[in-house]
């Protein structure tokens, strides 16, 4: 059975199957599509994610690129080296190259590894561990 997180993006998209490819190709699996709907249910390793083309009844604006002005999505992955790599492979731009980070969280220090990638809407992604 699927577990969902407490927190799902749903993100609308232009063209739902140019979505779905791109995020198939990043390693993304999906878990269900409602296909009268354009609509598709992802998730790698721990993150989920929700595409959907249309959506009209919840629109609050007009969707202009880059969709999401102002917003990352930060997911953690269990090798961001490899995803990095994976990337690169299918050719995707970086918006952001591999780096090591470090990051003060109270009265300590966080080492993180991350990557910024956009999706074909301009959605704007952070992979990270």
């Amino acid at each position: 059975m699927l577990k969902f997180n407490s927190l799902m993006p749903g993100l609308r998209v232009s063209n739902i199957e140019n979505s779905k490819d791109f995020y198939l190709k990043i390693g993304f699996k999906v878990m269900y599509e409602i296909k009268e709907d354009k609509f598709y249910f992802l998730q790698l390793e721990n993150n989920q994610i929700m595409i959907e083309e249309g959506l009209e009844e919840w629109k609050t604006g007009e969707l202009e690129y880059p969709f999401g002005r102002g917003i990352n999505l930060s997911m953690e992955v269990s090798n961001v080296d490899e995803l990095y790599r994976k990337v690169k492979e299918e050719k995707i731009t970086i918006f952001e190259k591999l780096k090591s980070k470090e990051y003060k969280v109270g009265n300590e220090i966080s080492y993180d590894k991350e990557f910024l990638i956009q999706d074909p809407n301009g959605y704007l992604l952070r992979f990270t561990n």
